[in-house]
């Protein structure tokens, strides 16, 4: 039976005739008030005036808040918008794979059997191709070092590793710890043949995402399957070198490398092969699963496609079936804030540039592609610039801001999400000055945003969806250190509402709150309680 998504609505927000706003703005958490704090050194005044204001409180926006493991994870964006657009707390992709590593489930599963079982057959090589890191983010080298050891004891012979660089999600430089790690499980693994293979930075190898940049994937590809790429005799070696070459270099942007001996790559993907994809999240890995998967391929000249068994640790989208193979189930994300918006006739749009377009639609759905309600939603995607972003740290956001406005004044939408990208794309950099710039660009633009909904008698709603910017470089023992990756801070959260006669308040008994509660919110500002099963409203209705 069909569940009814019907909401009731609140009587006191029933005269309001403008429309809710919801403002992400990626990467800006709320850290220490120092030097290392690019959203503290930065001019905010917006940001100043919101976190001065009566309806102003901090979210948790990592950890157990967002569906990981443990508190000591950082958010991310994929988990953040999850978690903001379902209104309830889900598992998410790096918590279902530990599980499944720690119980040993994944090595009973059908698909792990099927790429072991085509291995043996045909007395050919396991490949295992993924981000090589314990960011936790996109993957871990703790599940990467469990199936090797599983495979190996499974009895697999010959294993080939692809390893891409993080720098990003971790310190910026530590390639060369996760290659020490991984090759003490490699010597330990005696009884197979066990090298890797090939390599690269994260950023400029293999994960692409939201078609942004194809070339990406195509380096990869080059470097994987066809042994196309910067040979040298070790991974050690093609990172030292590349660290001597550019002082400046992070691991995330080094170039792809292949790993030869005797004059010849040491592991090409060849016909026969099994390959394992061992990210668990899914943007980064949907553009090379889609090299691997589909017959008909028109993105770039594969030059061959091998005739392989492949398969992805999760399925990276559910209803694209991206890819077809895969070791461990997705979250099963039923019934986030669009379904009731639609099912209530609520017109809404996203917009982001092309960097978040996925989070504000695909992630937001519940990691489901496409309209709910085609009739009563508007997605607008901004296509990014494909250069480095701290050389061009505004990125769209005034782009995006003029076709937000553009949308707002139509007065044909009840409801909007945006998504200002630059703390977090450009935070990524490790640039200090430019994170500074992207940030101010972002608060320039949240005004504007502001100002447009207050003339239409509407409702702000301002928040992040995880830290970054807000620490760019932490200090040990004197040594200072880049940051690139996300933050353990909370995130700011705001409404805006210029409406004298509102009777609302934030909520006083929710001490914990994180994203999740960002829905219900969002619900009740829009004139209607929230479904039963959502995390509790932000705010509370005053008796008048």
């Amino acid at each position: 039976m069909k569940q009814d998504l019907t909401l009731k609505k609140i009587p006191e927000f029933q005269n309001r005739k403008g429309p809710v706003l919801l403002i992400i703005m990626d990467g800006v958490g709320i850290g220490k008030p120092d030097d290392s704090n690019a959203v503290y050194l930065a001019n905010t005044p917006t940001l100043d005036k919101l976190m001065a204001a009566p309806l102003y409180r901090t979210l948790h926006a990592h950890g157990k808040a967002v569906g990981m493991p443990s508190d000591d994870d950082m958010g991310n964006s994929e988990v953040g918008h999850n978690a903001l657009g379902a209104g309830r707390i889900f598992d998410q992709g790096a918590a279902l794979v530990e599980n499944a590593v720690q119980k040993k489930t994944l090595f009973s599963s059908q698909t792990w059997a099927e790429a072991l079982k085509n291995t043996e057959k045909h007395n050919s090589t396991l490949h295992f191709l993924g981000l090589l890191s314990d960011g936790n983010v996109h993957a871990h080298i703790r599940h990467l070092k469990a199936m090797i050891i599983e495979a190996v004891k499974a009895g697999q012979k010959k294993i080939r590793i692809h390893v891409l660089l993080d720098g990003r999600d971790v310190g910026a430089r530590t390639a060369l710890g996760y290659i020490e790690n991984l090759n003490q499980t490699i010597a330990a693994c005696s009884d197979a043949d066990i090298q890797i293979a090939s390599g690269g930075g994260r950023m400029i190898t293999t994960m692409d995402r939201y078609d942004a940049d194809w070339s990406i994937v195509e380096r990869g590809w080059n470097a994987h399957v066809l042994g196309i790429g910067r040979q040298f005799s070790s991974a050690k070696e093609a990172i030292e070198t590349q660290y001597n070459e550019d002082e400046n270099i992070t691991d995330q942007y080094l170039q792809p490398f292949v790993i030869i001996k005797n004059g010849e790559p040491i592991g090409t993907i060849e016909d026969n092969d099994s390959v394992i994809l061992f990210n668990f999240r899914g943007d980064r890995a949907i553009e090379i699963s889609r090299a691997f998967d589909e017959a008909t391929f028109t993105k770039f000249d594969r030059k061959r496609r091998p005739n392989i068994f492949f398969c992805g640790m999760m399925q990276y989208d559910g209803d694209l079936k991206i890819p077809k193979h895969f070791l461990v189930n997705p979250p099963a994300i039923d019934h986030p804030i669009s379904d009731y918006l639609c099912a209530n006739n609520i017109r809404s749009f996203a917009i982001s540039e092309t960097q978040k377009y996925g989070h504000v639609t695909y992630f937001w759905n519940g990691n489901k592609s496409g309209h709910v309600d085609k009739s009563l939603e508007t997605y607008i995607e901004i296509t990014s610039d494909t250069i480095p972003f701290d050389q061009a740290p505004k990125m769209k956001a005034y782009e995006i801001t003029e076709k937000t406005i553009e949308l707002l004044e139509s007065r044909k939408f009840d409801f909007g999400r945006v998504n200002f990208p630059n703390g977090d794309m450009v935070g990524h950099t490790g640039s200090l000055p430019a994170t500074i710039i992207s940030v101010e660009a972002t608060d320039e633009c949240v005004h504007k945003l502001i100002e447009t909904v207050n003339k239409l008698n509407g409702i702000t709603v301002i928040l992040a969806d995880h830290g970054n910017a807000d620490e760019m470089f932490t200090v040990k023992n004197g040594v200072k250190t880049m940051k690139t990756s996300h933050t353990l801070n909370p995130v700011p959260f705001s409404i805006v509402d210029n409406n004298t006669t509102n009777n609302y308040s934030l909520a006083k008994n929710l001490p914990e709150a994180g994203l999740a509660n960002v829905a219900a919110t969002l619900c009740n500002l829009l004139g209607f309680e929230a479904p039963k099963n959502y995390q509790p409203s932000l705010i509370q209705i005053n008796s008048k």
